[in-house]
């Protein structure tokens, strides 16, 4: 079971904490050092540490301790940068592929919501704190990484390998028990037309606002764009208003009466709450008991695919790193490093010593993450044979200084002003 959780979520690179080292003057030290350059990504010594951390705290929540520990987290620790630059090259993949995964994390978070039976989204929240040491955000960003990592997998590699559906028959007949549903569920998504602090002249335009939402949809119009467009809700109008899946005894009677009883595509009245209007739309529904064989004819392609695609997918990494501007640190190991590239250090001895501060370095870092490099843009580009400055990819860690004024000493120490 640890074993799989490695191959989700990377160690690090030795134990040790982040070193405060001296610079050029004595008013400078290191707050955080660049381990690699993943096109227009970087990853951090500090990130490597914190992965390392997870693992091992995780190891300990599954009972490892002494021996078993220390060998579970070298195990880890030997492929640690390879795995961050995997899921760095996959999410930039999908960013360039359109790929977008936010109604699957809302959809994944609103089914562990329901199986914990927590309905209020602050003790939902501080859950998931305590059972990861993660906060919200984070442990919501990895998930969205895990699900685009899979998506690009399986998009570009996993439909090339056949499954047979005779062999998905026999694991089906084979395994019927791990596809007995306990209880009826539907899955929901939803319109909310708030009503909180309005005079009662405005709430009653939010009431003929609701029914004329709903007139639409029933007429046609895509629930989801009506959604996206009209509800107060942030957090699911983003994702088309999806809410997930909804067993009994986690609604409101009235909207559970009448949405477990109807078929899929239905779009119920607006249902007055305190708050304000919700409409309902249910999107799928399943009845307790044995789940048929076209209900989960996805979900066993892809576990017997999975065995047949390693090989493959550790070739697709590897052609990625051949078309990726890839720069680490001496020090550091890729351990699926592609044959032949050079991923040598090119740039430290170009740059002049220089000072930033830490709110600096993660602005700028935020700024070169997020459209410095945009996806997609990123071209294939072959190594310089001498270590020039002038012959790197346009990166914005890789200019000198006098053309980007605000960068750093060494693109692998962030420095700060005391």
């Amino acid at each position: 079971m640890f074993r799989r959780f490695v191959v989700l979520i990377a160690s690090t690179l030795g134990a040790s904490s982040l070193a405060v080292s001296a610079a050029a003057d004595n008013n400078v030290k290191v707050v955080e050092e660049i381990a690699a350059k993943v096109n227009g990504d970087i990853i951090t010594r500090g990130e490597l540490e914190k992965k390392r951390l997870e693992v091992e705290a995780e190891a300990k929540r599954q009972g490892l301790t002494g021996v078993r520990l220390q060998d579970a987290v070298k195990e880890a620790h030997a492929d640690v940068l390879r795995k961050e630059i995997d899921t760095l090259l996959l999410v930039q993949k999908g960013k360039d592929l359109n790929i977008s995964v936010d109604a699957d994390v809302t959809r994944r978070l609103a089914e562990i919501q329901v199986q914990q039976k927590i309905s209020d989204p602050d003790k939902f929240q501080q859950f998931i704190r305590e059972q990861t040491g993660m906060t919200f955000e984070d442990f919501k960003q990895q998930m969205k990484n895990e699900m685009l990592t899979q998506r690009v997998i399986g998009q570009e590699v996993m439909r090339s390998i056949n499954v047979p559906e005779a062999d998905m028959h026999k694991y089906y007949d084979e395994h019927k028990g791990e596809y007995m549903r306990k209880e009826a569920q539907v899955f929901l998504s939803q319109i909310v037309i708030s009503t909180e602090g309005k005079s009662p002249e405005q709430a009653a335009a939010a009431d003929k606002k609701a029914k004329d939402l709903v007139a639409r949809a029933r007429k046609g119009e895509k629930f989801s764009d009506l959604a996206r467009d009209n509800s107060d809700d942030v957090e699911t109008a983003k994702n088309g208003g999806y809410v997930g899946s909804m067993p009994k005894g986690m609604m409101d009677k009235t909207m559970e009466d009448t949405v477990f009883k109807e078929k899929k595509g239905f779009v119920s009245d607006p249902f007055k709450r305190s708050q304000g209007f919700v409409i309902l739309k249910v999107e799928d529904r399943f009845e307790a008991g044995q789940a048929s064989f076209e209900e989960v004819k996805n979900e066993i392609q892809d576990r017997l695919t999975q065995p047949k695609a390693e090989g493959k997918v550790r070739i697709f990494l590897t052609q990625l790193r051949e078309d990726a501007f890839l720069e680490i640190k001496e020090g550091y190991v890729d351990s699926g490093a592609a044959p032949g590239k050079d991923t040598r250090w090119k740039d430290v001895a170009a740059l002049k010593p220089q000072t930033t501060t830490k709110e600096e370095v993660a602005a700028r870092r935020k700024k070169h993450i997020l459209w410095v490099i945009p996806a997609g843009t990123v071209k294939s580009t072959k190594p310089a044979s001498k270590p020039a400055p002038a012959a790197a990819p346009a990166a914005p860690t890789d200019k000198a200084p006098e053309k980007a004024p605000d960068k750093t000493t060494d693109p692998a120490a962030v420095p700060e002003k005391k």
